[in-house]
């Protein structure tokens, strides 16, 4: 693929504005990444990718990390608009809108952003300044829809900000056992017994497997 610098101005008629643009660039990673992981990505070969020069994406993103914490963030994003709309499904138990969350978050063709994520948290909690962006709203931008599905199933707001903190918790726990075992059958049970604690005996369902 050609790439090329932006020769657009910033602003006008029919031109693209540079937050627009800068957004349209992360989306793109964030599907580079999905489909081809983070092994030996440069911004040289990343820009080539998704159709512009490494100078480009320097220019909007000061450098290839402080591109990766993006790229985690949009990633972030995407899981939880995912789980918003598998909530909006009419007739899905709470417990299976878990476990098809799940399944995607432990397809293997995720293995790579998965590993991005806590890669990047790694760097922001030893204090690297160019990753420590990751670490705003790491938690809160997940608890505040978690907590209100809670409380919308009766949970009282302390009781249902904790069960979001727990059940948060438990899957990125969960996520990391799995990359540092490769342990499926292990992690999904281990899912499925939170699930039953979680949700109560209620919650028994079609096993996780992901086809595997």
């Amino acid at each position: 693929m050609v790439t090329r610098d932006d020769p657009q101005p910033a602003s006008g008629p029919g031109r693209e504005a540079p937050g627009d643009r800068r957004a349209r660039l992360v989306e793109a990673a964030v599907d580079h990444v999905a489909e081809h992981g983070i092994t030996d990505l440069s911004l040289r070969r990343l820009g080539s990718a998704i159709g512009v020069s490494h100078r480009m994406l320097i220019h909007h993103f000061g450098s290839k990390e402080q591109l990766l914490v993006e790229i985690v963030r949009a990633s972030e994003r995407r899981q939880r608009a995912l789980l918003s709309r598998l909530r909006a499904e009419p007739g899905v138990s709470p417990a299976d809108v878990a476990r098809q969350l799940w399944r995607q978050l432990t397809d293997p063709g995720a293995a790579g952003q998965e590993r991005l994520f806590f890669e990047i948290c790694g760097q922001a909690l030893r204090g690297r300044p160019e990753a420590a962006p990751v670490l705003e709203g790491l938690v809160g931008d997940w608890l505040e829809p978690l907590a209100r599905a809670e409380a919308a199933a009766g949970a009282s707001p302390d009781e249902a900000r904790d069960r979001a903190r727990l059940g948060l918790a438990t899957v990125r726990g969960l996520l990391f056992d799995l990359l540092a075992t490769g342990d499926r059958a292990g992690v999904d049970s281990a899912m499925e017994e939170f699930l039953r604690l979680y949700y109560g005996p209620g919650a028994s369902g079609q096993a996780l497997s992901n086809g595997r």
